[in-house]
C-alpha cells in the first residue's frame, strides 16, 4: 500500500511539472490613450529572457512558458512602463495594453519619445517653437524654413521655397482644409501675420516632396496642420517689442474652444532698413476653435479668423554704400510721398462627423475664404549715384512710382470625406467643390528721369520705364476628389520581422475655366529591414500638378510701352514627376536619441510657366512655355544635443534649370546649397537659463535686369548669412506642482536679431542713365536688433 502511495506521488509531481512546462502564447495590442497604436513598443519577460516588440499596428505575439505567475512589461520610450502578471497562463492569452505619457520630470528636463517616420510627412514638435527666436512672429513657418530642402531670403517674410519651387508651389491645410494668402503682398514689410495662430497647435506635419493624394495639387510641399483640443483650462500671455499674443482654452472632456488674438508691429524692425521715414505697419488677427462631441458617435468643429492688416509708409531718405572695397558706391534718394496698404481677410470653416465606429467615420467640411485687398502709393524720389573714391556722379535723376491695386477674392468649398481603418488598412478619399471669384483692378507705372532726359530716351516719345493695367474678373468652379490607402504589412516570424508601409492613391481635379481634368497617381513605400529596427528606408514617386490660379492666369502682353495682363483661359496645370528615395537612422549617442535623415530626389518639370521675384513678389508669364529640372540631395541630424533639448543642423544641395527657347537657365529659385542650425542649451546647473540658436547660410538666387527674366539670369545675388540668439530665463515654474498659483511658467527673454549685423540682400533696384546703362543697387534687409520678451503660462 505505501508502494502504491510513494507511486502515485511520483506521477502526481511529473505532471505538476509537466502542466508548469507548458507553454502558451501570449497576443494582444498596445496603445496610447487616444486608442492609437504604439509601434515598436517592447513587449518582455525578464524571468524566461523573451522580447518581443509591436508592429506599426501596435500588435504582438509572444510564445511563453507558463507558470504560476508570469509578469510581462510593457515600455517604449516617452511612455510609462506597464506589468502585467498572468495566473497559471495556458492555451492563447489576449491582452490590451494602454501606455500613457510619461509625465515624469528628471531635473527638468521632460523625456519624450521619437516617433518613427514610415511616410514622406515628418513631424514637427511644437515644443521647439517655445521661445525661438523669429523677426516674422510666425513661428511654425520660421520653424519650417529652417528643415533640410527649404530656403528663405527674408527673415521679415513666412514664404519659403521648397526644393526649387516658388512660394506659390507649397499647400497648407488646417484641420483638412486647404488655406490661402493675400494675392498683393509683394514685400516682406508688408506682411503680417499668418493664418496659423502658433498657440492653438497640436501637430506640424510636414513634407517637401512624395506626398500623399491627400494633399491638393500642389508641386512642391505640403504644410499640415492640427488644432488642440484640450481636455482642461489652459492660458498664455506674451509680449515682446514686435508685438503681443493671448491665448486662452475652455475645456473640459467633449467640449474645447480655444481663443487667440495676435498683434504685430515691425516698425521697430523695420528702423533698421536703409530707406528710412515713418513706419506704420500695424497687423492684427483673431482667431477661434470650437470642438463639440456630444457622444461617441458625432462630432462638431468651428473654425473662424479675422486679419486685419495695414502698411502705411512715408519715406524720407535713403542711403545705401555697395560694391567692393576698391570699387564703392553710394546711391542717395530723398523721397516726397507715401504708401498705403490694406489686407483684411475672413476665413470660417464648419465641420461634421460621424462615426459609425471606432475605425469608420465619415466628415462634411464646409469653409470660405474671403480677401480684401489694397496696395496704394504716390512716391517721388530724387536720386545720386555717385562713386565714392573720385566723387564722380555716375547717375542722377528723379522718379515717381504709382499704384492702384486693388483686388477682392472669394473662395468657398464644401468637401465631403470617409475614412476606414481595417486591420492593415488606413483607407480615406474625399470629394470637393469649390466656387472661386476674383476681381481685380490695377493700375501701375514708374516716371523715371535721368539728367534731365525721360527714360527710356528715344528723343521723340514720352514714354514711361514701366506702366501696367490689369481689369480683370475670375468666376470658376473647381471639382477635386482623392482616394488613397495606407497598407501596413510585414513579412518575417513573430520575433524578427520586416515591417512595411505602403500608401498609394489618386488624386483627380477638374476645372471649368480652362476645361482642364488632371489625374495625380501617387505612391510611397517604407521599410523597416528585419535586420536593424533602427533603420527606415523610403521610397516615393508620384505626378504632381500645379493646378494654376489667379497669378499663374495673368498674361501680359505690352502695346506702346504699356503692359496690359489679361486672364489666359488656355494655360495648363505645371507638372512634375518626383522620384525620392529617404533613409532614416535612428541611434543613441552618450545615452541620448538622434535621427540621421537623408533624401535624393529628382523631379522632371513639365508645362512650367516661367516666373520672376522680386522681393517675395511671383510675376508669371502666363503661357506654359518651358520644362526643366531640379536635382538634389538633402541632409538633416536631430536629436538632444544637449540633455532635454531638441537640435537639428540641416544640408541641402540642388541643382535646378529649365529649357526656354532653346535656352539653359536657372530657375529663379536656384539654391544650389543650404546650411542651417537650430541648436538650444541649458546653462550648466540649471535648467531654469535656456539659449536658442538659429544659424543659417545659403547660396544667392539668380536674378537679372528688370522684364529681362526670359532672356537669361547672369547674375546670382550675395549668399544669404544671418544668425539670430535668444536667451530665456524661466522665472517661475509652478509646472510640476500642486500650486493653487494659477501662473504655471514665467519666462523672460531677450534675443540679438541678426547677431553679427550682417548685410543680407532681397532685391535690387536698377538706376538707367540716358546712356542705358544700368546700375544694380541692393535692397539690404534688417540690421542688428534686440528683441526683449516676456511669457506666461496658466
Amino acid at each position: 500500500m505505501m508502494k502504491k502511495l510513494f507511486i502515485l506521488q511520483i506521477f502526481a509531481f511529473a505532471f505538476f511539472l509537466t502542466a508548469n512546462a507548458q507553454s502558451f502564447t501570449l497576443q494582444g495590442r498596445v496603445s496610447d490613450e487616444k486608442n492609437n497604436p504604439i509601434e515598436l513598443a517592447t513587449v518582455y519577460c525578464a524571468a524566461q529572457g523573451k522580447v518581443t516588440m509591436t508592429s506599426l499596428k501596435g500588435e504582438f505575439s509572444l510564445q511563453l512558458h507558463s507558470a504560476d505567475s508570469v509578469v510581462v512589461r510593457f515600455s517604449m520610450i516617452g511612455y510609462k512602463t506597464k506589468s502585467r502578471v498572468l495566473r497559471r497562463p495556458k492555451g492563447k492569452q489576449m491582452l490590451q495594453i494602454v501606455l500613457y505619457d510619461d509625465n515624469v520630470t528628471l531635473k527638468d528636463v521632460q523625456v519624450q519619445g521619437q516617433k518613427i517616420q514610415s511616410g514622406q510627412t515628418q513631424e514637427l514638435k511644437t515644443k521647439d517653437m517655445k521661445m525661438a527666436p523669429t523677426a516674422s512672429g510666425n513661428a511654425v513657418e520660421s520653424m519650417v524654413q529652417s528643415q533640410a530642402g527649404v530656403s528663405t531670403h527674408s527673415e521679415l517674410s513666412s514664404q519659403y521655397n521648397v526644393r526649387g519651387g516658388s512660394f506659390n508651389e507649397n499647400s497648407v491645410y488646417i484641420n483638412n482644409i486647404e488655406v490661402y494668402r493675400p494675392f498683393l503682398v509683394r514685400s516682406g514689410q508688408q506682411e503680417g501675420l499668418s493664418i496659423i495662430n502658433p498657440d492653438m497647435v497640436e501637430k506640424i506635419g510636414f513634407s517637401t516632396g512624395g506626398f500623399e493624394a491627400r494633399y491638393g495639387d500642389k508641386m512642391s510641399s505640403a504644410l499640415d496642420i492640427t488644432y488642440k483640443r484640450p481636455q482642461k483650462f489652459e492660458a498664455s500671455l506674451q509680449a515682446s517689442l514686435l508685438g503681443a499674443s493671448a491665448y486662452v482654452a475652455i475645456a473640459n472632456k467633449k467640449f474645447s474652444w480655444l481663443n487667440g488674438i495676435r498683434y504685430k508691429t515691425t516698425r521697430y524692425l523695420l528702423g533698421s532698413l536703409d530707406e528710412k521715414g515713418e513706419y506704420k505697419p500695424n497687423f492684427l488677427d483673431y482667431q477661434t476653435y470650437l470642438n463639440y462631441r456630444p457622444n461617441k458617435r458625432w462630432e462638431i468643429d468651428f473654425i473662424g479668423n479675422i486679419s486685419d492688416n495695414h502698411y502705411n509708409f512715408y519715406p524720407t531718405n535713403r542711403t545705401t554704400t555697395f560694391g567692393t572695397m576698391e570699387n564703392v558706391k553710394n546711391f542717395t534718394v530723398y523721397f516726397d510721398g507715401q504708401e498705403k496698404d490694406l489686407f483684411r481677410t475672413y476665413f470660417g470653416s464648419f465641420g461634421l462627423t460621424y462615426k459609425f465606429s471606432d475605425k469608420t467615420s465619415i466628415k462634411l467640411l464646409a469653409s470660405a475664404f474671403y480677401t480684401k485687398e489694397q496696395e496704394k502709393y504716390d512716391i517721388q524720389g530724387q536720386y545720386w549715384l555717385t562713386q565714392t573714391e573720385t566723387s564722380e556722379n555716375l547717375g542722377v535723376g528723379t522718379y515717381f512710382e504709382h499704384a492702384r491695386n486693388y483686388l477682392d477674392a472669394n473662395v468657398e468649398s464644401i468637401k465631403m470625406m470617409f475614412n476606414h481603418k481595417a486591420k492593415h488598412h488606413d483607407i480615406e478619399g474625399a470629394a470637393t467643390l469649390k466656387r472661386e471669384r476674383i476681381k481685380e483692378n490695377s493700375v501701375e507705372y514708374e516716371m523715371r528721369d535721368s539728367a534731365g532726359y525721360s527714360v527710356p530716351h528715344t528723343g521723340k516719345d514720352l514714354n514711361m520705364i514701366y506702366s501696367l493695367k490689369a481689369n480683370n474678373r475670375l468666376n470658376a468652379n473647381r471639382i477635386e476628389a482623392y482616394l488613397q490607402d495606407t497598407w501596413r504589412f510585414a513579412t518575417g516570424n513573430d520575433s524578427i520581422q520586416t515591417l512595411y508601409t505602403l500608401n498609394y492613391g489618386v488624386r483627380m481635379s477638374h476645372w471649368n475655366f480652362n476645361s482642364e481634368t488632371i489625374v495625380s497617381p501617387r505612391l510611397s513605400l517604407g521599410i523597416i529591414p528585419a535586420f536593424n529596427e533602427n533603420i527606415t528606408f523610403r521610397l516615393a514617386t508620384g505626378l504632381y500638378y500645379q493646378a494654376p490660379f489667379y497669378k499663374e492666369l495673368r498674361d501680359t502682353s505690352t502695346v506702346n510701352g504699356i503692359t496690359v495682363a489679361t486672364l489666359n483661359n488656355k494655360i495648363k496645370s505645371q507638372r512634375s514627376i518626383h522620384f525620392i528615395f529617404g533613409y532614416d537612422y535612428r541611434f543613441k549617442m552618450m545615452d541620448r536619441p538622434f535621427r540621421f535623415t537623408t533624401e535624393a530626389y529628382y523631379k522632371i518639370l513639365q508645362n512650367l510657366v516661367p516666373y520672376s521675384i522680386n522681393n517675395v513678389k511671383v510675376v508669371y508669364y502666363g503661357d506654359n512655355v518651358c520644362d526643366g529640372h531640379a536635382a538634389g540631395i538633402d541632409f538633416k541630424l536631430y536629436g538632444e544635443f544637449v540633455p532635454g533639448t531638441d537640435s537639428w543642423i540641416t544640408l541641402s544641395l540642388m541643382d535646378t534649370k529649365m529649357n526656354l527657347n532653346g535656352r539653359s537657365l536657372p530657375l529663379p529659385t536656384d539654391q544650389r546649397w543650404a546650411a542651417n542650425l537650430f541648436f538650444t542649451d541649458y546653462f550648466p546647473g540649471t535648467t531654469r537659463w535656456k539659449m536658442s540658436l538659429k544659424l543659417a547660410y545659403a547660396d544667392g538666387l539668380p536674378f537679372s535686369a528688370p522684364h529681362r527674366e526670359l532672356q537669361r539670369n547672369s547674375f546670382r545675388a550675395p549668399a544669404y548669412k544671418r544668425a539670430d540668439i535668444g536667451m530665456s530665463y524661466r522665472l517661475i515654474n509652478n509646472e510640476d506642482h500642486h500650486s493653487l498659483i494659477a501662473l504655471k511658467n514665467l519666462w523672460l527673454g531677450v534675443d540679438c536679431l541678426n547677431l553679427f549685423g550682417i548685410s543680407n540682400v532681397n532685391s535690387y533696384y536698377w538706376i538707367t542713365d540716358v546712356t542705358n546703362q544700368q546700375y544694380a543697387v541692393p535692397n539690404y534687409l534688417t540690421g542688428r536688433q534686440i528683441n526683449a520678451r516676456v511669457l506666461l503660462e496658466f
